[in-house]
């Protein structure tokens, strides 16, 4: 499979609604960000098929973190043939993870070491979340709020400061400010959506034996993980909090978007911001915990969203 093909068909079948900022980008930039989504969402199918043992997908893991740093003759097909996962895009990723190492050879060494330095976290995160997690009955939840900040991060803030590493690279001068001051906002950035995301589908990690919430937060409240799906309402101010962090987060967001030019960029930046911003609305007006329905924006506002980006991301004013 060929660059254009992985960064083509390939990734748009495995990347949903983040596809529309990545086609986006100017050009340099795209195929940076491109290639490290699809390196990560590698690491995201090994880790998260649960058709394949837990100790297993470690195994995997730690043999595509030795991969990314350190290229080697190795048998590149057991990835395919280990694990199983149900999502055609994501079975035609295992089966080229070949070609996206190729790739990964290809790219200048500063990025090439951007890309390996963030897909470290990530699977490093993965990997907690499998220790934690995987293979346990029951509901398992992480104990504190530092446990949720640095799955947060490791997951999803360091790629909001790969991401401000890459746009200084490949686009001098893109920023208003300097990248020391850029990095943190870009963080913060990339753990807001991460927030939302934890959010949104705590039913689901819950009915999956994972919660987020942090447990000595919800004994405070007077409930424990595995009382959340039968009775919520105790764990309702709990995830308000996180949801007022999560707005927190995404104030930086904004502040990064303000900082940033050019227009396409401003623009990739800008849709994942509102979409996040308009979900933790939908968050608030109907709890998860309390709804039978996965909380998601309508297509008709996304599509509002996009001609409303176009616009701000042509100014100079505030996204917020």
């Amino acid at each position: 499979m060929t660059k254009s093909q992985l960064g083509g068909g390939l990734l748009a079948s495995v990347s949903r609604s983040f596809y529309l900022s990545i086609r986006i980008l100017p050009g340099p930039l795209r195929e940076v960000i491109g290639l490290a989504y699809l390196l990560a969402r590698t690491s995201d199918t090994l880790a998260d098929t649960e058709t394949c043992p837990a100790a297993l997908r470690r195994e995997l893991l730690a043999d595509f973190a030795t991969l990314i740093r350190e290229p080697r003759s190795t048998d590149l097909k057991r990835f395919a043939r280990e694990v199983h996962p149900s999502h055609a895009g994501e079975k035609l990723l295992l089966e080229h993870v070949g070609a996206c190492l190729d790739w990964l050879g290809e790219v200048p060494e500063t990025r090439r070491s951007l890309i390996r330095e963030v897909l470290a976290r990530i699977i490093h995160g993965q990997d907690l979340d499998l220790a934690r997690f995987g293979g346990n009955a029951g509901v398992l939840s992480l104990e504190t709020a530092a446990e949720l900040e640095e799955y947060a991060y490791l997951v999803a803030g360091c790629v909001g400061e790969f991401w401000a590493a890459a746009c200084a690279d490949c686009l001098p001068g893109h920023s208003r400010v300097a990248l020391t001051e850029l990095l943190p906002l870009a963080r913060d950035f990339g753990k807001a959506l991460q927030l939302v995301n934890i959010l949104r589908d705590l039913p689901k990690d819950l009915r999956g034996g994972r919660c987020y919430l942090p447990r000595v937060e919800l004994a405070e409240a007077g409930i424990r993980p595995d009382e959340l799906l039968a009775r919520p309402e105790p764990a309702l101010p709990v995830a308000e909090r996180w949801v007022g962090r999560a707005r927190q987060l995404l104030e930086s967001g904004g502040r990064y978007i303000d900082a940033t030019r050019p227009m396409r960029l401003r623009m990739a930046c800008y849709l994942p911001w509102d979409l996040a911003r308009q979900t933790l609305d939908l968050i608030e007006a109907t709890p998860p915990l309390l709804s039978p329905v996965r909380v998601k924006v309508r297509r008709p506002e996304v599509y509002r969203t996009l001609v409303r980006g176009f616009f701000v991301a042509g100014s100079e004013r505030p996204v917020g």
